[in-house]
């Protein structure tokens, strides 16, 4: 089930130059910066609401974020819902005929289990499952 939009991802080259956007402009609050070593990104989780905004800046030049910046530029990148079992939901989305990009959740940001639906079954979007642990 879902229970939420959990966060939006939008991809950046550099956090530095767009978190005053976030903050001094839209008045925003900055929750954390963390590094996910394993998928090359740097991440800034910025509070709007009771939904995230996950802002993703590369860290090597063969990173996904790296690659995406490079074909499609900066900008909106995923839509993250939060669900209670993430596996359950997988095997779901599979047996309605989905592609899933990892037919096995991962850890990402913040140590939640992840896994991404294939932008070619979900009319060109990229939809991402989160599990967080409560």
């Amino acid at each position: 089930m879902i229970k939420k939009i959990d966060h939006i991802g939008i991809t950046v080259s550099s956090l530095e130059k767009i978190l005053p956007f976030y903050i001094d402009i839209m008045k925003l609050e900055l929750l954390h910066i963390e590094e996910v070593e394993s998928e090359g990104v740097r991440i800034a989780f910025i509070a709007a609401g009771e939904t995230k905004i996950e802002l993703l800046e590369p860290i090597n030049e063969e990173s996904a974020v790296a690659r995406y910046i490079r074909k499609y530029g900066e900008g909106m990148h995923h839509i993250a819902f939060a669900v209670n079992s993430i596996e359950e939901r997988i095997e779901e989305i599979n047996e309605k005929g989905i592609k899933m990009i990892s037919s096995q959740p991962k850890t990402g940001a913040g140590g939640a289990a992840i896994a991404f639906m294939h932008p070619q079954s979900t009319g060109r979007v990229l939809v991402e499952l989160c599990e967080r642990k409560e």
